[in-house]
């Protein structure tokens, strides 16, 4: 009858709508546990129309880039990829990501000059045309080839047909307008002999002659060269080369062309003389001793450009002599007898000359080269005689060392922007162009909702790069290198404390504080960097503070009979951990050595992000620190908490010293919620490279199976499957479950086969979490997988990992060290008793408790400086199912509390004896926004399966709600949106959930992306604004957004691809060159390859896909985007004719008004002067 009555109580006292007073029982919203002891008022206003998922804007340099095209009218640049994706760029901000809806690799872009559109061929022979007039481009249509491969693509300027070159030598033609195949088609053994008894390759190049668009010159791979006559359907020459042609390009006068081979050779070939070439050359070929050529490289591209007031330009990549092994690739640019060897740093996938004028029968007048390497973009300076290049605007360097963490931070003070890039600039590399960047097309404004915001990328080089993203752009500020705090070792020279062979300053986390400026970062060699911000350059030390963190006891835990209920710990002996740093190793065991060794002397450094304290975890006994997995700084209190898989500490940075250094199993106390046995003393102790980093969400029931998803490393991995595992379980920034990788939360487990004795001692062995093992190679997170479980069976759990943990946290076989998974410092209080709030660190664990440790720090400078902080005892609060992800704070109105931090002053500026410089902390009080409403506020806690919040002081678990049970979350964070709060999580899954606070009420799920690389779990970061990042790519940054206002206004953001540009009239060339042939000949294409002449293609041979784009689509489809310019400029005709009929009308009008006006005059004169009665 109890229970009875108190679930009446609940569904009495419950109120409707978004008012929160006592919890409600909902299905759409989390499920309250107890009924509070006062109500609180909240009013929600969220509600699921608030939300909407779409991506925004991608950042970086294009991933595996395959294609290279440029619109010299319109003056914006296409680029493809491997993986079927089209980057197009224009002015700064002008910058457009585009997919097809296959994987397929594109081989060729073409853009239909100034028209405003795309056409793009890929793997999979197809043949796509994307219209570039809306800011988001779409396919209007596609055509499949069924029967040949696609090889090469051709389209004429200002012309509707576009060639297709096909693997098996034939060409055919595709009418651009209905998109469909003409039944003019030029087959292969037309083209050659027939007496040649070989077939000539696949088609790798189509153009038109420049002196007459009905010739089409047609080159096949094994070096044959055919120009077709498209009027008569028959051959004009045909040239014969012993070795592979891998491009032609003409001279503007068409009667002279230039080919490159595959044996490093430029030939040039004369019309008039067709039988062997005018000129040979080996631009890089020596003659040897024995009077022979050595052999070169081929030549994969060559450009034949011509100047009025100058030589001609040859331009082409590769061709290089293989004496020399290691040589980097290289541009070469001839230019009369003068020849420019331009080193490159990656391989060289395309180029192409950007001229001033459209037609290829005039002269060209090159003024730049466009590059696309591998891994760079980069544009050459053709206009003056060191070929410099451009400095690039776009954010092409994000992977100059991989990415291994990022941060994304929205609505920054105004003011920390243009200070970051005022210090960046002085430190830009110098030598660029000063000439404008030539890529200037679209048009881009600023749209109306833009604020501050900044994203910050760690690498594995140790550097920090600071970005400006605001406005859905980005630019680089700033730049920090955290390995300057740290000794060089001389060459030779192997440090003892060494835990990566290479990337040993790799960042795994940072921690910025906006308001003051402290800048905290984490590294792979278990340090913390402390950095404050200065306007002036400074030369003091940095201080180096040493911790003792390892734990030596390994307990076998075992939960209690309830769950929100600790027990009483059994007795057992546990050894606590030293805090102070120990006086040396002992012979062969390395023990109180770090692994990095701090400059001591006086380092000077520029204005900027100065070092100020370097936190160092010690080798304990032989073993290596562990990895540190949570960290959180104040700026207010002046301390910083940091955790990993022993223990915690907390370090005061005022004072330099350490003031907390506890094992996890010390943190309890009394309040212990878990019955904790001992093991046996160890008999010996293990190799840590027997180990691997083991992920803490592995709860998979034994009927599921694991499916791994392994993606390309940017550094070289072994072919041998065997080291492949034995490299990526050595990696630092990337964590493992079941043996593999997983959530980044992480704890240390044996991998594969442990080198134990089997045996009861054994077994306790095997449970043993011997901290972080020395890795080898840091690689970054663009290079991470992920296992993700389905359905496996015994023999392969077994194989993969050494124990698994249940996801109803109740297998007594867990192994394991608990691990400190977040912090979170803030004004809270510390015991149910208390009545007003106090500094307090909570802390989260992997096993899902929280902590909460009461703090007492002195508040006037004078006795922050000189008195020590005391820390209290702490105490569980909670116990939640998976490892605790994110804990905030909100007022008892439903508001985020914002953490206590100090106002940023200058450590190094000039002192003032009128207004002596003093610490100004800002503190936000939970109850300061009350106006006199009773203490109190609400804690959001998330773990990796579920979510709660809690009523403080008396920590009464107000609402719970299950997020996911088939899979767990990532990544979670209390943002605003749409001016309120919510809580968003990214899940394992793929799904983006948002909850609303304080009801935990599910408002928006969406199955985003499927989880299956882990550099998107470890670089997935939610910010205020309802936004939010990732890597989609090792090269590119992917930002999106879930919130509904910001995808409306998301159109206005963007960028125009087209602007209307009248397209340059041809020059006039003259009558002597008119008179002896000098002028083109046009053809009038629709007559030769239209239905009427040519008939129809095979149905067989080329299957129409018509986009899917909306109704706007379908009528472009229609016409075609080159009828619309054509009915356009109909319509702009007649509309001409309308405005001078108008224009007639209005004059004829005037001259009938001033004639009626005249006749009025005359007849108010006649009439003035006569009586009334006259009339």
């Amino acid at each position: 009858m109890k229970k009875f009555r108190k679930v009446l109580d609940g569904l009495t006292t419950s109120s409707p709508g978004g008012t929160l007073g006592s919890p409600s029982y909902s299905s759409a919203a989390g499920t309250p546990t107890a009924s509070t002891p006062r109500e609180i008022d909240v009013q929600e206003t969220l509600v699921s129309e608030n939300f909407q998922l779409c991506k925004t804007v991608r950042h970086g340099f294009p991933y595996q880039p395959t294609a290279l095209a440029f619109d010299p009218v319109q003056k914006i640049v296409a680029i493809g990829s491997r993986t079927g994706g089209v980057r197009i760029l224009g002015r700064p901000g002008v910058d457009c990501y585009c997919h097809h809806e296959t994987t397929a690799a594109v081989l060729q872009l073409q853009f239909l000059i100034n028209e405003g559109a795309l056409v793009t061929a890929c793997a999979d022979d197809t043949l796509h045309l994307w219209n570039l007039r809306q800011r988001r481009p779409a396919i209007l249509h596609s055509l499949k080839f069924n029967r040949e491969r696609i090889t090469f693509c051709h389209l004429p300027f200002q012309s509707k047909w576009l060639y297709v070159g096909t693997e098996r030598g034939n060409t055919h033609i595709v009418n651009i307008e209905s998109f469909v195949l003409s039944g003019y088609v030029i087959m292969w053994n037309k083209a050659i002999e027939l007496c040649t008894k070989t077939h000539p390759g696949p088609v790798v190049h189509l153009s038109d002659s420049p002196k007459d668009e009905g010739k089409l010159l047609i080159g096949f791979e094994s070096g044959t060269v055919v120009q077709w006559d498209l009027r008569m359907k028959k051959v004009d020459f045909r040239i014969y080369y012993d070795e592979a042609i891998h491009s032609v390009s003409w001279h503007h006068e068409g009667k002279q062309f230039m080919c490159s081979h595959s044996d490093g050779s430029l030939t040039l070939w004369n019309q008039r003389n067709t039988a062997r070439p005018f000129q040979i050359t080996f631009p890089h070929g020596k003659i040897q001793k024995d009077g022979r050529k050595e052999s070169c490289k081929p030549i994969l591209k060559v450009e034949y450009k011509t100047s009025r007031n100058s030589e001609p330009f040859v331009i082409f990549s590769g061709g290089l002599s293989y004496d020399k092994a290691g040589r980097r690739p290289t541009l070469t640019i001839m230019h009369g007898k003068a020849i420019t060897v331009l080193e490159m740093d990656h391989p060289i996938v395309e180029f192409m000359v950007l001229c001033e004028t459209p037609y290829n029968n005039e002269v060209q007048e090159p003024y730049a080269v466009v590059v696309l390497l591998e891994k760079d973009f980069i544009v050459v300076d053709l206009t003056q005689s060191n070929f410099p290049i451009f400095e690039n605007p776009y954010p092409m360097d994000i992977h100059e060392s991989p990415v291994t963490c990022t941060a994304y931070f929205a609505d920054c003070p105004p003011d920390i922007i243009p200070i970051l890039y005022s210090i960046g600039a002085k430190h830009k590399k110098t030598g660029f162009s000063q000439k404008e960047w030539p890529i200037t097309g679209g048009t881009w404004n600023v749209g109306s909702q833009t604020y501050p915001e900044i994203i910050i990328t760690g690498h594995a080089d140790g550097s920090i790069k600071f970005w400006d993203a605001s406005a859905i752009t980005l630019q680089m500020l700033y730049k920090l290198k955290t390995s300057k705090v740290f000794e060089k070792p001389k060459p030779g020279e192997v440090r003892g404390g060494d835990l990566v062979e290479e990337d040993p300053y790799a960042v795994q986390m940072v921690s910025w504080c906006p308001q003051s400026r402290i800048f905290c970062v984490v590294g792979i060699s278990a340090h913390i960097i402390l950095y404050r911000f200065s306007k002036y350059e400074a030369n003091t030390p940095i201080v180096s503070l040493e911790v003792r963190l390892q734990c030596d006891t390994e307990e076998v835990l075992s939960p209690s009979e309830t769950e929100n209920q600790p027990c009483s710990p059994e007795p057992g002996s546990h050894s606590p951990v030293q805090a102070s740093p120990g006086s040396g190793a002992s012979e062969g065991v390395k023990d109180s050595i770090p692994c990095l060794k701090v400059k001591e002397r006086p380092v000077r450094v520029p204005p900027g992000y100065q070092a100020e304290l370097v936190v160092q975890l010690l080798w304990v006994d032989g073993e290596p620190p562990g990895q540190i997995t949570s960290l959180d700084i104040n700026s207010a209190y002046g301390l910083l908490a940091f955790g990993n898989s022993n223990g915690l500490a907390v370090v005061d940075y005022l004072q330099k010293t350490l003031l907390l250094c506890l094992s996890t199993l010390d943190l309890y106390g009394a309040a212990d919620p878990y019955q904790r046995l001992t093991r046996s003393p160890r008999k010996n102790r293990q190799s840590t490279s027997d180990f691997c980093m083991r992920g803490l969400s592995s709860f998979y029931s034994d009927s599921k199976k694991r499916i791994r998803t392994s993606y390309q490393s940017l550094t070289e991995l072994s072919d041998n499957q065997q080291s492949v595992d034995m490299e990526r379980s050595k990696s630092p920034t990337s964590d493992h479950v079941n043996g593999h990788c997983t959530s980044p939360t992480s704890q240390p487990c044996s991998a594969g086969k442990p080198r134990i004795p089997i045996g009861p001692e054994g077994s306790r062995l095997a449970r043993r979490g011997p901290g972080r093992p020395p890795f080898r190679k840091a690689q970054s997170a663009a290079c991470m997988e992920i296992s993700l479980p389905v359905s496996h069976t015994e023999g392969s759990r077994e194989n993969s990992f050494s124990r698994s943990r249940s996801s109803s946290v109740s297998s007594i076989d867990r192994e394991t060290k608990e691990a400190v998974t977040t912090l979170q410092f803030g004004e809270s209080y510390g015991r149910k008793g208390d009545a007003q709030p106090t500094p307090c660190l909570w802390v989260g664990t992997s096993l899902g408790v929280v902590l909460l440790i009461p703090m007492s720090v002195p508040t006037e400078e004078e006795e922050r400086l000189e008195e020590p902080v005391t820390i209290g005892p702490g105490g569980a609060v909670l116990l939640m199912k998976g490892s605790i992800l994110r804990l905030a704070f909100l007022d008892l109105a439903g508001a985020i509390i914002p953490g206590p931090h100090e106002v940023w002053r200058d450590p190094n500026g000039p002192e003032d004896p009128d207004r002596p410089r003093r610490r100004k902390l800002i503190n936000f009080s939970p109850w300061s926004s009350q106006d006199g409403c009773a203490e109190g506020h609400l804690a959001v806690v998330c773990s990796e399966r579920q979510a709660k919040v809690l009523l403080m002081p008396s920590q009464a678990c107000l609402f719970v709600h299950n997020i996911t049970e088939s899979s767990f979350v990532l990544r979670a964070d209390v943002v605003t949106a749409c001016n309120s709060v919510c809580l968003a999580c990214f899940c394992a899954n793929g799904h983006i959930m948002t909850l609303s606070l304080p009801s935990l009420r599910p408002l928006m799920d969406v199955n985003y992306l499927p989880m299956t690389d882990m550099r998107i779990a470890r670089t997935f970061c939610f910010t205020n604004g309802g936004q939010a990042l990732y890597l989609s790519s090792p090269t590119e940054v992917q930002r999106i957004t879930f919130s509904q206002d910001m995808c409306e206004n998301l159109q206005e953001m963007l960028g125009e691809l087209f602007t209307p540009i009248e397209t340059p009239e041809v020059q006039n060339r003259g009558f002597l060159k008119g008179f002896f042939g000098g002028n083109a000949q046009n053809l009038d294409r629709e007559e030769l390859f239209g239905e009427a002449s040519a008939g129809k293609a095979s149905r067989s041979l080329a299957q129409h896909i018509p986009g899917q784009v909306g109704m706007e689509g379908m009528k472009a489809a229609a016409g075609g985007v080159v009828g619309d310019l054509a009915r356009a400029r109909i319509a702009l005709d007649e509309r001409g004719q309308r405005l001078g009929e108008l224009e007639d009308r209005t004059a004829h009008m005037m001259t009938s008004a001033e004639t009626f006006s005249k006749h009025a005059h005359e007849l108010m004169l006649k009439c003035k002067d006569k009586k009334w009665y006259q009339f």
